[in-house]
């Protein structure tokens, strides 16, 4: 780096200008100044002398301090009075260079010491094994097929574990008429679906079997109380596990001729008839005006969450199995509906809202009925295009299809 200074009215240095260069290295920062152009002669005491050149001063840093060194040789030393007349308006620096030369009296003098920051101890981080998370647990998908029903379950996109399970139950009581089919979508885990898929079907069938009645009517007012008595116990027996979780249902009993089917949540039964979807469930979301007024009179509180009506901001459905931390206002209660099954009742579509949020009731069943109704059916492959369908369209959820052939049951 380079730079000029001009001392103006001075005796000793000219009008012209002194280049100073400024050295720096991490051992030394030095500053020399050198004369261009000197008069012949100057004034010392009054009297003329000849002045060869300035004296060589450099600043040098040693260890944490910064001292100034004035360095002169012997011959302008001997040569040059105790002291140099400097103009008044010179600052406190150039009086100390001019009135000092010979006497070196600021060569001495030190400069402010700048203190060396304290050391910063930074600890060292042990180094740690990092597991990688699992890209998935469990399959991603199920399927089974017979000549009744058949049923595809996919894990969504950003799942690492399929949480939604199926069950299904033939030849029930060594009855080729009678049966059992269940879709249970599970949220917070898959332990409560799984729980539930293994013992619903049984629960539901002890209390069918102890409520009997000659007449009809009466009779499937029994098989009702006989469902939701199921459906009550075994959310206690789920509750006395200790398990997280909960889980969605909905269930297809078909029995001497009658179809029951019942739901807790917001998975869906649809049927076709004769080409036509028919929606046998209601879905227990927030949105609905009693299930909404029911939480509020028990002190909970729903809210809208990103377009979605959740129960304390949580939960987006209102009934289910399981859920303890919300117990006092999800209930297992499911809501029953029973027909009896007719030639132009051809099948039912039992699914999550894996399915139900991507694709219409009737849109299920105009995709699913060429590959049913038809004299070689092929209901898995409609199983199948129907989840594929639901994907297509954005789903990220588990999504589980279950088709079941009524006219098996004629």
């Amino acid at each position: 780096m380079s730079c000029s200074v001009a001392v103006a009215s001075s005796p000793v240095f000219s009008a012209s200008r002194i280049p100073i260069t400024c050295k720096t290295s991490p051992e030394s920062l030095s500053l020399g100044i050198a004369q261009h152009h000197l008069s012949s002669t100057a004034v010392v005491d009054g009297s003329p002398s000849t002045a060869s050149s300035l004296p060589f001063l450099r600043f040098q840093r040693v260890a944490s301090s910064l001292r100034l060194k004035n360095e002169m040789s012997t011959s302008e030393t001997d040569g040059v009075n105790a002291s140099v007349v400097s103009p008044s308006s010179s600052s406190a620096s150039s009086s100390c260079f001019s009135s000092g030369l010979a006497s070196n009296s600021c060569g001495s003098a030190s400069v402010f010491k700048r203190k060396r920051p304290a050391r910063i101890d930074i600890p060292m981080m042990r180094l740690q094994t990092l597991h990688p998370l699992p890209d998935s647990c469990g399959p991603a998908e199920v399927e089974a097929e017979s000549a009744r029903y058949s049923v595809y379950c996919k894990r969504g996109r950003k799942r690492l574990e399929m949480e939604d399970r199926h069950s299904a139950m033939l030849n029930i009581g060594g009855d080729p008429q009678s049966a059992f089919f269940g879709i249970f979508d599970g949220h917070g885990g898959a332990k409560a679906a799984e729980f539930v898929s293994e013992r619903i079907g049984d629960r539901i069938l002890e209390g069918v079997t102890l409520r009997r009645s000659e007449k009809e009517e009466e009779g499937r007012i029994l098989l009702e109380i006989a469902v939701r008595k199921g459906y009550l116990k075994i959310d206690a027996e789920f509750l006395n596990q200790e398990l997280g979780g909960g889980t969605c249902c909905v269930t297809a009993l078909v029995r001497k001729g009658d179809l029951v089917i019942s739901n807790s949540g917001d998975c869906r039964a649809v049927l076709s008839v004769s080409g036509a979807a028919e929606v046998l469930t209601s879905d227990h979301r927030l949105s609905r005006k009693d299930e909404k007024e029911r939480i509020e009179s028990l002190g909970g509180y729903v809210d809208c969450c990103r377009g979605v009506w959740r129960l304390q901001s949580s939960l987006a459905v209102s009934r289910g199995i399981g859920d303890s931390h919300l117990k006092q206002w999800v209930i297992p209660d499911p809501e029953t509906r029973i027909l009896r099954i007719e030639p132009n009742h051809e099948f039912l579509i039992l699914a999550s809202d894996g399915l139900w949020d991507k694709v219409s009731n009737q849109e299920a069943v105009d995709v699913a009925r060429p590959l049913c109704v038809t004299p070689k059916p092929n209901v898995l492959s409609a199983c199948r295009r129907l989840a594929d369908l639901s994907i297509a369209r954005g789903s990220v959820d588990d999504i589980s299809v279950m088709i079941v052939q009524l006219g098996q049951f004629l």
